[in-house]
């Protein structure tokens, strides 16, 4: 016999040769497919894996801008000569940071370049002063200022920047317009000590202090000659002014609606403006333990911030408290204190953050929504005023000697702090600190709420009601149909039920939005009442087929009962639905809406939870169905004959035999259907109404983490405070999503090992 070469078969034709080495060569092939396959899967895993942490990556890398600390960067220090301004000057500077200007006692407003060798620019002189001096200054506005003189009167000035392109880059011309001045002394020509104004819709308004204890209130009004030009006069009235202290401090908001006074003692008082001709005194705290030296009103003029003579910064705010009738005083924050007397205070622009200074030179720049002082920095010593740049981007002090201390500071995210985020926060106008997500406002003075407790609720409330509907419903199906249901009638249902999952959410929600809804609406009483009633109706269903004849139960095939159960149903749901309105007739007052509202104190919302509910459920229950029937189906035959022998009955069989053995698997469909549930955004974005509120009541709405982030997502401007927080909420997302699939794959090990000699 020929080595290498395959002999006939005995008593069958002869076969041709095959060598073995062809054999040995189809055999390494096979090897090196099998070897190439393996390596393909795991590269595949791979890329899997890596995709994910790159996802993971580019997440973090969104977020991490949010929690990066402000820093700030000390400008060269620049000397005026001739510049002397005095204690609460009128002092700012234009956006590209290259011209300050400052208010003097000299009658001008001196312009200095910040970008030059330090000279000043040619002075401003105040029109129409006619000798008299600035003695002191109060903004009024964006912009705009209030200058009072030594002879009782008082102008404003807005100051604007045009700028120009050249060849040599980019210049910056300051622009200063005066209105006339308008005596604001009713007695004489004595110096204005302090002022406050406003321009609300009603006319400008001002407020001098003309002595330790006397206040006068000046409405402008403009006089219209039939010859002659216009003149602008203020109609004078004294405010009631009776304190055991001096007057410290003024302010007043823009709306003028409150004027607030600082005192020798630390009281603070707030006078009512709002009917012009009758001012009233509307009440007095106690502030601060030393007398009050600054007030500042931060942008919207709804907080109030507070310095004294020892140091201390607290902001204040007129709210309605919930168990109070009108209006009060309410401290919001207490800020670290200063390390000297607080002499200057300035507020951003752009946003609720303030600068204070004290008297040796320490200034703190701080946030008012959160209640923290982000930046400690170190100036010379008794500034005269303070300022912040127009785009929050430097913090500018000026000395009585024209020495000019200036930070560029880089602090793109103030409001965002993990307590801002996650924890109550007390927001300008409520009543007490709450969880808020309210992202944009119709003006630029908003004050934006970026609480995520409030998305983070709602997802886990609307997963909560999702798979209460889902989990009953797809476990009992999943199990009667892998254990009772005829073949032939599976094999065409399950087919069905796996269809569903390949419905799109949107499609869902936009029928959950605008079909079921209102639909459920109608019918929320017989819709309570339907469970019980299909609970009863199926068990006298079960009852009268057990009264049968034998001959009719043998007519139906073993595992085809769910055929008759269907017009059970169907009559069951109906009769549910008639009794919910007879019962919303006679025992809700014909209106079960106002019932809820009057018995229980419940709103009811069209778009609410208990449709997100139904409709999410419907996209979940194939998910669980699936994956449980095959779990359930997949154990051992042998297990369940060896019950059946030992004479358990198929339901026993069933919930002490199969179920445990499945468990695993079911678990795990579970928990896939909650990472479903999570993930879920049109159906949550379309049947919700997304209100971002946190109320577990099942007829109200609420706002989901991927919900939101649809929503949002396309109006945040690119890298800002916004932008990153939704990127934050997708962290979240991605966090829970993988909390929740580890701790079921743990739980899974442990029932399998748990269930494993079955």
């Amino acid at each position: 016999m020929a080595v290498g070469v395959e002999t006939p078969r005995a008593g069958g034709p002869a076969r041709s040769g095959r060598p073995l080495a062809w054999s040995r060569a189809r055999q390494a092939r096979r090897l090196r497919l099998d070897a190439w396959t393996s390596r393909l899967v795991v590269a595949g895993g791979l890329v899997v894996i890596g995709s994910i942490l790159a996802i993971l990556a580019v997440l973090a890398g969104e977020v991490a801008p949010l929690f990066r600390p402000p820093r700030a960067d000390a400008l060269p220090l620049r000397r005026f000569a001739g510049v002397e301004p005095l204690p609460g000057a009128a002092f700012g500077v234009d956006e590209y940071r290259q011209i300050a200007f400052v208010s003097a006692g000299d009658g001008r407003l001196h312009l200095l370049a910040l970008d030059g060798e330090g000279t000043p620019l040619p002075p401003v002189a105040v029109p129409g002063l006619g000798g008299a001096r600035l003695t002191a200054a109060a903004a009024l506005g964006r912009s705009r200022y209030l200058l009072a003189t030594s002879d009782g009167r008082a102008l404003a000035v807005a100051m604007t920047f045009s700028v120009e392109w050249a060849e040599g880059g980019r210049k910056v011309t300051a622009r200063p317009e005066f209105d006339p001045p308008v005596v604001v002394d009713p007695a004489g020509r004595r110096p204005v000590l302090r002022l406050a104004g406003a321009l609300p819709e009603g006319g400008a308004l001002t407020v001098a202090q003309l002595g330790p204890r006397e206040l006068v209130l000046g409405t402008v009004v403009e006089r219209r000659p039939l010859i002659g030009p216009v003149r602008r006069e203020a109609v004078l009235q004294r405010l009631p002014v009776e304190l055991d202290g001096e007057v410290t401090a003024l302010a007043m908001d823009g709306r003028g609606d409150d004027l607030f006074l600082g005192t020798s003692r630390g009281e603070l008082v707030r006078f009512d403006l709002r009917d012009r001709a009758r001012p009233l005194r509307a009440e007095t705290v106690r502030a601060a333990p030393a007398s009050i030296t600054v007030l500042g009103l931060l942008l919207g003029d709804r907080t109030l911030v507070v310095g004294d003579a020892a140091g201390g910064v607290g902001t204040w705010q007129v709210i309605r408290p919930e168990d109070a009738a009108s209006l009060r005083l309410t401290r919001i924050h207490a800020f670290p204190a200063h390390r000297g007397p607080v002499v200057a205070v300035a507020v951003s622009a752009r946003d609720k953050g303030f600068v204070t200074a004290d008297a040796r030179g320490d200034i703190h720049v701080s946030y008012g929504t959160t209640g923290r002082t982000l930046l400690r920095l170190t100036g010379p010593a008794g500034p005269a005023a303070l300022a912040v740049a127009p785009k929050a981007d430097a913090v500018l002090t000026i000395t009585p000697g024209g020495e000019l201390a200036a930070w560029s500071l880089v602090n793109p995210h103030p409001e965002v702090t993990l307590e801002a985020l996650f924890g109550p926060v007390w927001y300008e106008g409520y009543p007490r600190p709450d969880y808020v997500w309210q992202s944009t406002g119709g003006t630029d003075d908003f004050e934006s709420k970026l609480s995520l407790t409030p998305l983070v609720f709602g997802t886990l409330k609307g997963t909560v009601y999702a798979l209460l509907f889902a989990v009953p419903l797809a476990l009992l199906a999943a199990l009667y149909v892998s254990e009772f249901m005829h073949p032939a009638i599976k094999a065409s249902l399950k087919p069905v039920v796996e269809i569903m999952a390949a419905l799109p959410s949107v499609v869902l929600g936009f029928l959950a939005g605008l079909w079921l809804a209102p639909m459920i609406e109608r019918v929320v009483p017989g819709l309570f009442l339907l469970p019980p009633v299909l609970v009863v109706a199926i068990l006298a269903a079960l009852g009268g087929w057990q009264l049968a004849p034998a001959r009719v139960r043998r007519a139906v095939r073993p595992g085809a009962e769910l055929v008759l159960l269907v017009p059970v149903v169907l009559l069951s749901g109906a009769a549910a639905f008639g009794l919910g309105l007879l019962l919303e007739r006679l025992l809700l007052g014909g209106d079960y809406r106002h019932w809820l509202l009057a018995a229980l104190g419940l709103t009811y919302d069209q778009r609410n939870s208990l449709v997100v509910g139904i409709a999410m459920g419907f996209a979940v229950i194939p998910i669980i169905f699936t994956i449980a029937e095959d779990s359930l189906a997949n154990v051992p035959q042998p297990l369940r004959a060896g019950s059946l022998a030992l004479g358990a009955t198929r339901w026993q069989t069933a919930l002490r035999v199969v179920l445990p053995t499945a468990s695993p698997g079911i678990f795990s469909a579970i928990m896939i259907g909650f990472g479903r549930a999570v993930g879920e955004t049109m159906i949550v974005l379309m049947a919700t109404g997304n209100t971002p509120v946190m109320d577990w009541s099942i007829f109200s709405g609420f706002r989901a983490l991927s919900a939101n982030i649809a929503v949002e997502l396309p109006e945040a401007p690119e890298g800002g405070t916004l932008f990153r927080v939704l990127f934050l909420a997708a962290l979240l997302l991605f966090g829970l999503t993988f909390a929740v699939n580890t701790a079921a794959e743990v739980v899974r090990l442990r029932l399998r090992r748990k269930y494993r000699y079955l």
